[in-house]
């Protein structure tokens, strides 16, 4: 199977080498790598540029500079890679994160899994920082795919319409879930681990400030408020113990009482809202028969079915990659 990726960059120097190394070290490297250089004010276009005069399958692309920085920003830089991937011919394209890391064998790993499983549409694994690790000190589970690295089939990534360019952020969630509502398998493979380098949501903010952030995204994304009241009190566990959670509650009910308007349409609403309670219902059923709560494997969720028929139908209707389908994945 081929693949391509693409990479939004902007100020980060301190960090893409480690991305840059772990990439030329692939035993699978792509057909093509993009490197989006989102108006960087260090050298960060530098740093790619040297990488690519080694490895001809790395292109860099330099955008210039914008006053506004938000998420929709990476969905812009990531669509600019886009369209300088349309003429190749690829299975799979991903979304690669500049602060990252992981072992040689990593991407070869996840294609295998592409090749093995047809219904199989968003693949990544979970993520180490500073100590922490998503599969076990996060309640997102397997079928949740983290941002930081996630590979779309083709076919799934044009069924979604691609990344949308939501200025709140949730762009990378919202894709993963969209794609778990439309009938594909999105997996996030134990196995592996790739190593992120700064922390999340704290890239222009402090800790709490971060948190706070969180607390309205959980809103604009349509966390249910049962889930949000948990959520809260388990964050409130964690240092910095209950200013965290505090912060996170602030968040929510900030962005519920000013009127934000939500970042996702009702219909996908409703099936995050599912997918939470049934989460929270393993969670509930473990603690109070005294069992362990895997964070990973709490819960099957539940998605319309397709038929290996209707998926081998739907691969065969998106080989062109010059068809209207694939005009899709640019869409904002």
């Amino acid at each position: 199977m081929k693949y391509v990726l693409i990479t939004p960059a902007h100020n980060e120097a301190m960090f893409i080498e480690h991305t840059l190394q772990s990439m030329i070290a692939q035993t699978a490297p792509p057909d093509r790598w993009v490197v989006v250089d989102d108006g960087s004010t260090d050298n960060t276009a530098e740093i790619i540029e040297r990488y690519a005069r080694q490895c001809p399958w790395i292109q860099l692309l330099r955008l210039t500079s914008h006053q506004d920085r938000n998420f929709s920003r990476k969905v812009h830089a990531f669509n600019a890679g886009l369209e300088h991937v349309r003429s190749i011919p690829y299975n799979v394209i991903g979304n690669l994160d500049g602060d990252l890391s992981f072992e040689p064998d990593y991407l070869e790993f996840l294609m295998s899994r592409f090749a093995e499983d047809v219904s199989l549409g968003v693949a990544g694994t979970p993520f180490i920082e500073n100590g922490y690790d998503s599969a076990t000190d996060s309640f997102e589970g397997e079928h949740h795919v983290a941002g930081g690295c996630q590979l779309f089939r083709r076919e799934c990534f044009e069924d979604i319409g691609g990344y949308v360019a939501n200025a709140a952020g949730g762009v990378d969630w919202i894709a993963v879930t969209t794609a778990r509502m439309r009938g594909w398998e999105t997996r996030s493979f134990r196995e592996k681990r790739f190593h992120h380098y700064r922390s999340l949501g704290t890239a222009e903010k402090s800790g709490i400030a971060a948190m706070f952030s969180y607390g309205e995204k959980d809103f604009y994304l349509g966390n249910s408020p049962i889930w949000e009241a948990f959520r809260v009190v388990y964050r409130g566990t964690k240092r910095p113990f209950a200013i965290g959670g505090l912060a996170l509650l602030d968040g929510y009910c900030w962005a519920a009482l000013s009127g934000s308007k939500r970042a996702v349409s009702r219909e996908l609403m409703r099936f995050h809202r599912k997918e939470e309670m049934a989460k929270l219902h393993a969670i509930l059923s473990s603690v109070l028969s005294f069992k362990k709560v895997d964070h990973f494997q709490l819960a099957p969720h539940e998605r319309p079915s397709l038929s290996r028929g209707e998926i081998l139908s739907r691969d065969i209707n998106h080989t062109s990659p010059q068809g209207s389908q694939t005009e899709r994945g640019s869409r904002n």
